[in-house]
């Protein structure tokens, strides 16, 4: 097993059991680790400054499916605790046993992640868009379609564009919200289409020839896929709250879990803690109780901020560890009581440019 089995639609999955291969064969490890360090000590002196762990932090960030540094201050924040795992919060350089340490612990969490929620990896060539335009589905939905989308001065041109951000991998097309797919699969597929909406044609025929030109642009688009086709990485994914419902469920694993996030945290003088560090705690606690990284999901990051403001969690007030655990329990509480009400449900789709980009990559070296 390579952790990429064939799953749904033919899709491959990663599940994240290469990755506990790699963990558990202390052989493989060290040579992926050797492999690692060699190329981000640049200067070669044996340890890893801040400015060589970037690149190292960079592909971690891109594995858990964070946006590129610099692109929102929420996953910046979560680049800067990555990085404080691998350097303690302070400036000084990182020994090759300190890095295996703190990448083994990353990478097992990584694992965790994926084989809760998987990552299917499409090829889209077109088959699947043939496939739907043969079916007889296929011309209720264009209907449906034209209802909705036409306009008095639009031009079919415009309306099959809208027509086809209504369509998706289901019907086996790559997301047309991409640069590279809109450029260079849909744009030149377009432009055999010059009809406008508001011929002088009753309804029946503008919705016949809606459909004609519809079909025709399709056409372009299974050819240019066939031609390239397209690698799409799908995920989906429901925070319903079961998870933090069986973690709370076990007061030890509880205790376990929350002990071993608390002992990471900073104190006082006087042994207290900030109660600007629970979201610190909880984006350490996520993997626990299966939640996505801060600033991953926006639908999640709303609910976890309501829940903080309910709480009161952002008054950088400090309390004594007993005080902080409560009010991490509390909040992590009122977030599985959210999700049971209502469920966040994710459906991403993203195209995947060379080199492939996806958690596996992380994982590329001679070591693997």
């Amino acid at each position: 097993m390579d952790g990429k089995k064939k799953g749904l639609e033919g899709g491959q999955v990663m599940d994240g059991s290469d990755i506990m291969e790699l963990v558990e064969n202390k052989e493989v490890l060290s040579k992926y680790v050797d492999d690692k360090f060699k190329k981000l000590d640049s200067d070669n002196d044996g340890k890893l400054s801040v400015k060589e762990l970037q690149p190292a932090v960079a592909d971690i960030g891109l594995a858990l499916g964070l946006p590129p540094k610099g692109s929102s201050p929420d996953s910046d924040h979560i680049y800067s605790e990555v990085l404080n795992e691998f350097t303690h919060g302070t400036e000084e350089k990182v020994s090759k046993s300190e890095f295996k340490e703190v990448l083994s612990d990353i990478l097992i969490g990584m694992a965790a992640g994926l084989k809760r929620d998987p990552i299917v990896i499409l090829r889209i060539d077109g088959e699947e868009l043939q496939e739907y335009m043969s079916n007889p589905v296929f011309e209720t939905d264009m209907m449906l379609i034209f209802s909705e989308t036409a306009t008095p001065d639009g031009t079919f041109c415009d309306q099959i564009v809208k027509a086809l951000q209504k369509l998706g991998v289901d019907q086996g097309l790559p997301p047309i919200s991409d640069s590279w797919v809109m450029s260079n699969i849909v744009e030149p597929s377009l432009e055999s289409c010059t009809r406008d909406c508001n011929d002088d044609e009753q309804l029946v025929s503008a919705q016949e020839a809606f459909l004609k030109e519809v079909k025709k642009v399709l056409e372009n688009i299974v050819e240019r896929l066939r031609e390239q086709p397209v690698i799409v990485a799908h995920t989906e994914n429901t925070y319903d709250g079961s998870a933090i419902k069986n973690l709370v469920a076990n007061k030890f694993e509880t205790d376990k879990v929350l002990n071993a996030v608390l002992e990471t945290l900073p104190r006082d003088k006087n042994g207290r803690m900030s109660k600007e560090c629970l979201r610190l705690a909880l984006d350490s606690l996520a993997p626990s109780a299966g939640l996505p990284p801060y600033g991953a999901v926006a639908e999640m990051d709303k609910v976890i901020n309501e829940v903080f403001k309910m709480v009161d969690a952002d008054d950088g007030k400090f309390v004594k560890e007993d005080e902080f655990k409560k009010l991490l329990l509390e909040i992590i509480g009122s977030i599985m009581l959210q999700l049971e009400g209502n469920p966040v449900s994710v459906s991403t789709n993203s195209v995947v440019h060379e080199p492939l980009a996806d958690p596996s990559s992380f994982l590329q070296t001679s070591a693997s």
